[in-house]
């Protein structure tokens, strides 16, 4: 008879496996050609309460030197959920924030700080990417990058749009363009379709049938106290220059490639992940108080406001 280890080990490894197999609901669109497009649709987030079609996502990315215990270990990565994401402390900023007030840890502090992506769905109306497997069900999830979605909701402040983008039959798809600009991937050509388009009969179909993802429920696990005082240690080994320790840590948080942790792989494979932190997400540094930086990092928060206003108001004159 197995013991309780073994089983825990057996299943572990299980669930390993379904994450290193990735999630092919997700389009990878970083691994369109450049200078192609490929058209998508945003849909509404299933989850009614939530104002927007999108949510923010928060990560760190924590780096180590390699692998304890490994023989030639390469210097390696693990991502953890940032406590901000829930409008909660987090252990690593709050240990970071001082950092930029200091020139010489400005770099450090850049490093570790949260990097910003947004959870979208919808579909890819036109795509020239080339995919092993397409799911079954056409809706899709999109991780996007601060480029795009800046495009997607800047639009929403321009007062002429007089419905929602992810309306069904006003609505407008979006053109993610990829060109390249200083050796990276670059999006800034991105754009909406000049021309509304209702959903066709099998789009109207697919959401019939498989109904919309509620995007909370393929955000990060919030960490509980176990695992942020796991964080804090991986955070304090990695910067002192240490190896990721197997034994203390993989149960809650694994390196990229190596099975992912828990929180990332909701969202995508280690693999996806990995690449498209690269190409395309933010890096949100903080501001201090009173400081020409705060001012703007305070004209962003407003935008997100404004925006959340104009989407207030093209409800309401649909429900008039």
């Amino acid at each position: 008879m197995a013991t309780l280890a073994e089983i825990r080990a057996k299943l572990q490894a299980s669930a390993q496996t379904q994450i290193s197999s990735g999630d092919n609901q997700i389009y990878p669109h970083w691994n369109i050609a450049e200078g192609t497009t490929a058209t998508v649709r945003f849909l509404p987030d299933g989850d009614t309460s939530n104002t927007f079609f999108w949510l923010e996502r928060a990560m760190i990315k924590l780096p180590f030197a390699g692998v304890k215990g490994e023989t030639n270990s390469k210097p390696t990565q693990v991502q953890v959920p940032c406590m901000e994401m829930w409008g909660e402390t987090c252990p690593v900023l709050t240990e970071v924030r001082p950092w930029f007030k200091d020139k010489s840890l400005e770099e450090m502090g850049r490093k570790y700080w949260k990097k910003k992506s947004y959870l979208f769905q919808g579909f890819v109306v036109d795509s020239k990417l080339s995919e092993d497997k397409t799911p079954e069900n056409p809706i899709r999830r999109f991780i996007i990058g601060s480029q795009i979605f800046n495009i997607v909701k800047n639009a929403l402040m321009d007062s002429e749009i007089e419905e929602l983008p992810t309306d069904f039959v006003r609505g407008l798809d979006f053109k993610i363009a990829k060109t390249s600009k200083g050796g990276y991937a670059d999006y800034s050509t991105s754009n909406w379709a000049r021309r509304e388009r209702a959903l066709s009969a099998e789009e109207k179909a697919a959401i019939e049938q498989y109904g919309l993802f509620n995007l909370k429920d393929f955000l990060p696990r919030k960490p509980g106290e176990v695992e942020l005082k796991v964080i804090k240690e991986m955070f304090e080994a990695s910067v002192d220059g240490e190896a990721f320790d197997m034994e203390r840590w993989s149960q809650y948080y694994k390196p990229v490639g190596m099975g992912g942790s828990e929180s990332t792989a909701k969202l995508a494979s280690p693999k996806i992940m990995a690449k498209q932190v690269e190409d395309d997400t933010e890096v949100d540094p903080p501001f201090e108080p009173d400081s020409k930086s705060d001012k703007a990092e305070s004209a962003g928060g407003d935008v997100s406001q404004r925006a959340a206003d104009i989407i207030a108001m093209i409800r309401k004159r649909q429900q008039s």
